[in-house]
């Protein structure tokens, strides 16, 4: 469809005037160009722009102090590209270049929403090209597959954000920015399903308002960007010496999240907090944003041992007396004036973790005060939004399937033999990556004691449990092990082979879901504890593992394959998984 040509020059006055003399579309026409070299650490650096006048743009750059390290650019120029193809073009290539990982990408973060526009797709198709000239140059290190499956990608900053993303960012930043004028504290709350970007959100929320922050007036922001009326003196001025944290209760994705801050300009890991890191401290924070909002914990039985000691100091030094109600989030609340909070309520995994109730309560005070922001847009799962409804309704079990969605190409499959699951994720795996195993809590965790234990003896099939917490989907050991709850929440996968045990349960007569208590296997999770005056009855438990399968069922982007221990609860699936394989 396209004829694009990649023009190089190098990075000085003489080149671009000589370059500029030739090709009138060097002066005047939609182009995308890269430009590489070196920040002012000396750090390979890239930076990715589009413009109607390269010329005159590169000339801009070249007066910027900021870009005196770049020495080399690269000006890909198409007879058919318009405006709307190159901001494309330029959105791919900045994402690509930050999840490849081999520079720094020096662009801001002012904000493309993703838009339509004449034969997108074909267009779309040949940035496959342009990209392996790149790559052929030394530009990209890694296949585009390889790149996208990566954390580096998929956890980057740089995203085109859907319309209601958008739309939460730009009226938070706007209420921060009104607040801090003011004088005023702050709460605002997004909400959304498993993969709706609430993460994505929070991440991107951190690298624009450290751009805005340290925003230079020679920093060019493209006029018609999203947020482009943000970069101004005066919101500078507020957002200097602003001290900004980022809470991720949980390790493995904390970790994550900070491989990825370590390649961003103007963030730092040292951002990235857990709840305890923000009781201790002994200075506030003026702006903390909070994921996983849900997965903050209160004073429970697996807050025994070391964590047990830690809520003790942290409530003695931050309300002088070891008060049993005080949770994180109380703890997030005194040491800030404005929180960020993003939660989906029935995403609670394990008695630690905060009630329910607690977290509707701050969701209806944001609501209340006009700082809710729900996402709805599925942006993990390829069978669309419905598809996590759907899941849902399946673990109430409570007749509310009444109708069964259209889940397109999605590849749903329920399996009756465990190993020829597995076969299936392994050879989905060699196809696409990351695809695993993942199961609930219903087996003990043998092999943590003693590494040549099974943990998990199914169907005449031996596995162990995740052999690490942090990073397990992207460990070489993780494609032969099951993943907990604990290194898959948050994360996305192509394919997920979901293991669900007997500690979830189907009465036919009833035709209601229980659980198994024996079956499940969190014995700190069930136990009660009078000294603390906790006790979790059946429905407590039955809430968290439902939540728990919930969280497992919504991790495939191209598929979910199910296999159930218990006969009568294999039965329901298979009648109520619209249009499943049984394999």
């Amino acid at each position: 469809m396209t004829s694009s040509e990649i023009e190089h020059l190098n990075f000085s006055s003489p080149s671009v005037a000589t370059w500029s003399a030739g090709d009138e579309r060097r002066r005047n026409w939609p182009v995308v160009y890269v430009l590489d070299g070196a920040d002012s650490r000396g750090a390979p650096s890239v930076y990715v722009g589009e413009t109607v006048s390269a010329a005159s743009r590169i000339r801009q750059h070249l007066a910027n102090p900021t870009k005196q390290g770049f020495r080399s650019v690269r000006v890909v120029i198409d007879e058919t590209y318009n405006k709307s193809v190159c901001l494309d073009l330029e959105s791919h290539l900045i994402r690509w270049l930050a999840g490849d990982g081999q520079f720094l990408v020096m662009n801001g973060n002012e904000g493309i929403v993703d838009a339509r526009y004449y034969e997108r797709d074909l267009y779309r198709e040949s940035f496959r090209g342009i990209f392996e000239q790149l790559r052929s140059e030394g530009v990209f290190q890694r296949s585009i597959p390889e790149i996208e499956n990566s954390d580096l990608f998929k956890l980057s900053p740089f995203k085109v954000l859907t319309h209601e993303q958008a739309i939460a960012v730009e009226d938070i930043v706007e209420g921060l920015l009104e607040d801090l004028a003011v004088g005023a504290p702050s709460t605002s709350v997004i909400e959304g399903h498993p993969g709706t970007g609430k993460t994505i959100v929070a991440i991107f929320l951190m690298k624009l308002l450290a751009d805005i922050r340290d925003h230079d007036d020679a920093d060019e922001v493209e006029s018609d960007s999203m947020f482009a009326e943000f970069f101004v003196p005066e919101n500078r001025t507020l957002f200097k010496d602003l001290r900004i944290g980022f809470v991720v209760p949980q390790q493995s994705l904390r970790e994550s999240i900070k491989r990825v801050f370590r390649k961003t300009p103007k963030v730092s890991d040292a951002q990235i907090l857990t709840p305890f890191d923000v009781g201790t401290s002994h200075e506030r924070w003026d702006v903390l944003i909070v994921d996983e909002t849900h997965r903050l914990n209160q004073r429970a039985n697996q807050s025994s041992g070391v964590n047990n000691k830690r809520f003790i100091t942290i409530n003695e030094k931050l309300y002088g007396n070891d008060d049993r109600s005080k949770t994180q989030l109380d703890w997030i609340r005194t040491q800030s004036t404005h929180q960020i909070y993003l939660l989906d309520a029935e995403q609670t995994v394990r008695p630690a973790d905060l009630p329910q109730r607690v977290l509707r309560a701050l969701s209806e005070g944001a609501r209340a005060a006009h700082r809710r922001y729900p996402l709805s847009t599925q942006m993990r799962v390829r069978a669309g939004t419905d598809y996590v409804k759907f899941i849902r309704a399946m673990l109430r079990g409570d007749g509310s399937l009444v109708a069964q969605p259209d889940f397109g190409a999605y590849d749903l499959r329920l399996f009756d033999d465990l190993a020829e699951m597995r076969q299936e994720v392994l050879e989905r795996n060699r196809e696409h990556g990351l695809a695993r195993l993942v199961a609930g809590y219903a087996w003990d965790w043998q092999s943590a004691r003693d590494r040549d234990a099974f943990d998990i003896e199914l169907d005449g099939l031996q596995l162990r449990w995740n052999s690490q917490a942090k990073d397990w989907i992207n460990s070489p050991a993780s494609i032969h092990e099951v993943g907990s709850i604990h290194t898959v929440q948050g994360y996305d996968l192509n394919y997920a082979g979901v293991i669900i045990g007997n500690d979830l349960r189907y009465d036919p007569e009833t035709r209601q879901l229980f659980i198994d208590r024996q079956s499940y296997r969190d014995a700190k999770g069930k136990e009660n504890n009078k000294q603390l005056g906790i006790a979790y009855s059946d429905e407590d438990l039955l809430e968290f593992i439902r939540n728990i399968y919930g969280v497992l069922l919504t991790r495939g982007i191209r598929g979910t394959y199910i296999y159930v221990c218990d006969p009568a609860l294999r039965e329901y699936v298979a009648r109520v998984v619209p249009g499943a394989v049984v394999a």
